[in-house]
């Protein structure tokens, strides 16, 4: 049996939201080298299925993921270890993205000193659209002690 969560709370939530701008898909999708021109030229997108530009997967993605560290590093340490996402439909330009975090288990692990955590997650757009949709496992330890001195 596990030892009870000693840093987080069983059915912790956080949440956050990405406005997509045009300019933001295209500075991001530069910032990661993706070339697609459907993250850059708006003409050709404008061609495309998705009638507009769309955002690279790794946009979403990274807010997505890195949503979990600023939360739990608001008073806690936290370390991504492991993440499982699907991303299920396009975000475009224009999309306000709510993205959730879930904690759906937890147990203190003595060797790592910190909780091991169990999350499930999504991104919706303002449609109430999954745009992705997530699991991680990630390690939550308590805030190292302020050293005194120096």
């Amino acid at each position: 049996m596990n030892a009870p969560p000693r840093v987080v709370t069983m059915g912790e939530t956080c949440t956050c939201t990405l406005a997509l701008t045009a300019e933001s898909i295209k500075s991001f999708a530069t910032l990661v080298d993706d070339r697609n021109p459907l993250h850059h030229d708006d003409a050709y997108a404008a061609q495309s299925r998705f009638g507009g530009l769309i955002a690279s997967g790794t946009q979403p993605t990274a807010h997505f993921m890195a949503l979990l560290a600023t939360h739990f590093s608001q008073y806690a340490q936290p370390l991504g270890l492991e993440f499982d996402v699907k991303l299920k439909r396009a975000a475009h330009a224009g999309d306000t993205l709510t993205m959730t975090w879930r904690v759906t288990d937890a147990w203190w692990k003595p060797s790592l000193d910190g909780d091991l955590v169990q999350l499930e997650g999504s991104v919706a757009n303002q449609r109430g659209e999954t745009v992705v949709a997530g699991k991680a496992t990630i390690l939550v330890m308590p805030k190292p002690s302020a050293s005194s001195g120096s």
